[in-house]
């Protein structure tokens, strides 16, 4: 199923993606907890898709690219910069070039206390794709990755959650204007989904709605105002527009 939250008049509700379009369905955290699908529970909506979910914690992969020396670690992004698919992101004129990283951002359904690489994909309500935005010149200065990667909008996330999509194989497709620019799979991390979950679960716990980028294997590209990036995760396909 793919699921995500859309803005429908004055409320903010839950929805699947339909044959008809978008329908509501219950909260599929609580359905998760209960180990079954969320129930679609009215007609179709006409709405706004937002950021499909509000992370308390958004993790950072990182050296979890093509033959890093450094073994592989985590880092914390403000979910301040989390924003939906489709909206315009302003890209800072004070921080060198941008890049887009296209990435699979893992959605956690449930705390996450005894996650293990093993049982990894019983914590985990589905996957979706991520622009995690950066700006590698700050880096030099900046090897905590705050300055490089805290720009406002600079998380485009969404905008489905897919939850039948497994964690060992997962297609990322990376585009600027219509151009693929990068194809590459979840097979190709030099560290797995699983031992990423189970290396951050280790340290710090993880709540329903959090979200893990794990990094971008091959799948990086410049971007500048003007241009429009996607990045296509499975079935669940991300654009933003810069200015």
């Amino acid at each position: 199923m793919l699921v995500g939250r859309a803005q429908t008049g004055d409320a903010v509700r839950w929805v699947c993606a339909h044959e008809d379009g978008m329908r509501p369905i219950e909260d599929p955290f609580a359905a998760f907890a209960e180990g079954r699908e969320p129930v679609i529970i009215d007609e179709r909506v006409e709405g706004r898709l937002l950021a499909p979910c509000e992370p308390v914690v958004l993790v950072g992969i990182a050296q979890n690219g093509p033959a890093h020396p450094s073994p592989v670690q985590a880092w914390l992004k403000s979910p301040r910069t989390v924003v939906a698919s489709g909206e315009t992101v302003s890209l800072r004129s004070d921080a060198g070039a941008v890049v887009a990283e296209g990435e699979i951002a893992v959605v956690i359904g449930r705390p996450t206390e005894g996650l293990t690489a093993a049982n990894a994909h019983e914590y985990v309500l589905g996957v979706t794709a991520v622009n995690d935005l950066s700006s590698p010149e700050r880096v030099v200065m900046d090897p905590r990755n705050f300055e490089s990667k805290s720009g406002a909008g600079y998380t485009p996330l969404g905008p489905w959650i897919d939850t039948e999509a497994g964690l060992d194989s997962i297609p990322l497709v990376v585009a600027v204007d219509a151009e693929t620019v990068a194809t590459t799979d979840a097979r190709e991390l030099p560290v797995s989904i699983r031992d990423c979950l189970a290396y951050v679960a280790g340290w710090t716990p993880l709540d329903a709605g959090d979200v893990v980028m794990t990094g971008a294997p091959h799948s990086q590209a410049p971007v500048v105002p003007g241009r429009t990036a996607s990045v296509a995760v499975g079935r669940v396909v991300l654009t933003t527009p810069f200015i």
